[in-house]
């Protein structure tokens, strides 16, 4: 009897420890069978922050005020008066051509012009001295001869009624008063107007010809001593003294370099956010450490070719140039489309669409849940969320094994 107590003991020992171990086992397969039943994915906080949104691209460097000088015909270049590089006051000479021949041709056409002055007044007055005098003759002598006919008239109508004229003869008196009368009309009508209106149209349009002409000639000659036309830097000397030009060639070109803009050009997708005030950052590779800054004042008007690229041309100003920026460089700019602060966020793999709009799937509890969300501006990884949701509630991704994601399933955060 005394054995079999110990015995006993050790059994029911050796129950309780099965017991405890079929326990444990269950346990764990039950929390291994809850593990598997919830998907791992992977979530976000939806937080208050700032969303920008940029576009960038290529543009060329250019002076809001440029000048350029070209001669206005061909000559030699007599001096030159400064350096590329320097910078100059407005009204400074910069450079001087040989005006032999433009003061040659200034006189000829100043010497038209007085000529065609000179006609018009004497087609006004009745013509030139010499006809004057011409006219004045002959009014005397049709007026003489018009005394003499009247007068022989006069004698052959007394004759006549003596019977000592015939008729015949005073028909013929009376046609030669007339003939006088006709001329010495005509005479005075070429006194007191000497042209016809043509000839003082004519001769209107040649004075106005021979004034343009002489305008003309006299640009040219001032053009041959060029002066700055306002402060700035010569950036480009293109000839040198005694150098031969042609008429229209470039002699040199000057810009003020604090005032700056850029000729960008955007893609044709880009093109459709852009709006006017919007600010830019300039980068030129020639100073990578320097950041200029400006904003748009036109935004492309037409789409063209550019390479293999259809793009729009937009202008920007440099708001704080400093003269290193230098005309014709190649820049790459970058605007700012979008720069919100202090509004709601989430990733933007978080936002999910579907025929009854956007919406994103909450975490609540392990399970997700629909909530359909209204949304603002957006940019490569980011949405504002405008209503929907709140600070701080958690969203999900995606799940870690690539599955797809529902309303209603179970989820667990994933590593």
């Amino acid at each position: 009897m005394a054995d079999t107590a110990p015995s006993n003991t050790r059994k029911k020992t050796r129950n309780l420890w099965v017991l405890l171990g079929l326990a444990l086992l269950a346990a764990a397969l039950l929390l291994h069978y809850h593990d598997q039943a919830q998907v791992q994915i992977r979530m976000a906080t939806v937080q208050r922050g700032e969303l920008i949104s940029t576009s960038s691209t290529n543009g060329q460097v250019e002076p809001a005020e440029n000048f350029a000088a070209y001669s206005p015909k061909a000559a030699t270049v007599k001096a030159v008066y400064v350096h590329e590089g320097e910078k100059v006051p407005a009204g400074k000479l910069l450079l001087a051509l040989d005006d032999s021949s433009a003061r040659s041709d200034l006189a000829s056409a100043q010497a038209a012009m007085i000529g065609a002055q000179a006609a018009l007044q004497a087609l006004q007055h009745g013509g030139t001295r010499p006809e004057q005098i011409t006219l004045t003759g002959n009014i005397d002598k049709a007026k003489a001869a018009r005394a003499y006919a009247a007068a022989t008239l006069a004698t052959l109508q007394q004759l006549q009624k003596q019977g000592a004229a015939s008729v015949s003869e005073v028909d013929s008196a009376r046609r030669a008063l007339a003939t006088d009368d006709a001329t010495l009309k005509v005479l005075g009508q070429q006194q007191s107007k000497n042209f016809a209106p043509i000839d003082l149209e004519h001769a209107r349009a040649n004075l106005a010809n021979a004034q343009a002409t002489y305008a003309s000639a006299l640009d040219v000659l001032r053009s041959e001593d060029v002066h700055a036309p306002f402060a700035g830097t010569v950036y480009s000397v293109l000839v040198q003294a005694s150098d031969f030009v042609h008429a229209g060639q470039r002699l040199l070109q000057m810009a003020d370099l604090k005032k700056m803009q850029i000729r960008a050009y955007f893609d044709e997708p880009e093109i459709g956010p852009l709006v006017v005030g919007m600010p830019v950052t300039i980068v030129w590779e020639a100073k990578p450490s320097r950041v200029w800054h400006g904003h748009l004042v036109r935004t492309p008007t037409t789409i063209v070719s550019y390479g293999t690229r259809n793009v729009g041309e937009a202008l920007i100003s440099v708001d704080d140039s400093d003269g290193t920026l230098l005309p014709n460089t190649n820049v790459t700019i970058t605007v700012t489309l979008v720069d919100l602060h202090n509004a709601l966020i989430i990733p933007r793999e978080a936002l999910r669409v579907d025929d009854s709009g956007d919406y994103v799937l909450q975490v609540v509890d392990g399970h997700l849940q629909r909530k359909p969300v209204k949304i603002g501006q957006i940019n490569l990884t980011q949405v504002q969320v405008l209503s929907g949701l709140s600070e701080n509630v958690v969203v999900a991704l995606s799940a870690i094994d690539g599955s797809t994601l529902r309303s209603g399933l179970a989820v667990r955060r994933g590593d």
